[in-house]
């Protein structure tokens, strides 16, 4: 499978990218923002574009031609204002979806936020501005009629994947590595029982496989 990586240049995007060209049954092109992610990428032997979140959607239709699925994973990081957040988790990620749909890509996977789809969950929380970006991206992304899959994992830490996982709705809050977040996409990608669905993900006991196998 083609792969196309938005946010390739991001913490779970670094390890996606890594994933999948490690991984023979996929083929990945990475998107970056600046040259000098390029050159690094394409020295590794792994294809990259530059393109914006923020440009139009004609420029994004352009550089996700010819693929199979797309992954989004770029966000505007927790150092940025609601500004940047409804910039790029929200109005980059239905540019994104607007882009798939006009290059004929029908898979797309989210990367989301824990219980974006649940209001209550996040009706006092500090990051509400966040919360609110990514529940209306997936709801955007639901309505599509794309092939889509969306994964909210918990807290994010960058610590070495453990393998083991827990993915469902409704689960206690918890956190998980990125990498194993990476891991899960990479899974899901042709995972059929995936497509149309939205799932909650921290760390558990089952193996990878296993828990997408039981979405």
């Amino acid at each position: 499978m083609k792969v196309f990586v938005i946010g390739a240049n991001g913490q779970i995007g670094k390890h996606l990218v890594n994933q999948l060209h490690a991984n023979e049954q996929h083929e990945v092109t990475a998107m970056v923002r600046k040259e000098g992610q390029k050159k690094e990428l394409e020295d590794r032997g792994i294809p990259a574009v530059l393109a914006d979140l923020e440009g139009s959607i004609s420029d994004l239709e352009s550089a996700i031609k010819d693929v199979d699925a797309v992954v989004f994973t770029a966000g505007s990081g927790g150092k940025t204002g609601p500004d940047k957040t409804l910039l790029i988790d929200l109005d980059g990620a239905v540019k994104s979806i607007e882009a798939a749909k006009k290059a004929n890509v029908n898979r797309f996977v989210m990367v989301s936020a824990f219980q974006a789809n649940n209001r209550d969950s996040w009706a006092d929380s500090p990051i509400k501005p966040y919360m609110v970006a990514k529940h209306f991206a997936d709801e955007t992304l639901v309505q599509s009629g794309l092939d889509y899959t969306i994964v909210r994992p918990g807290g994010l830490q960058n610590e070495p994947g453990t393998g083991k996982v827990l993915a469902g709705e409704n689960l206690e809050r918890g956190s998980i590595p990125r990498e194993d977040v990476a891991a899960v996409i990479v899974e899901a990608l042709e995972a059929e029982n995936t497509y149309q669905k939205g799932f909650d993900l921290i760390t558990g006991v089952d193996s990878i496989h296993d828990a997408v196998g039981k979405i």
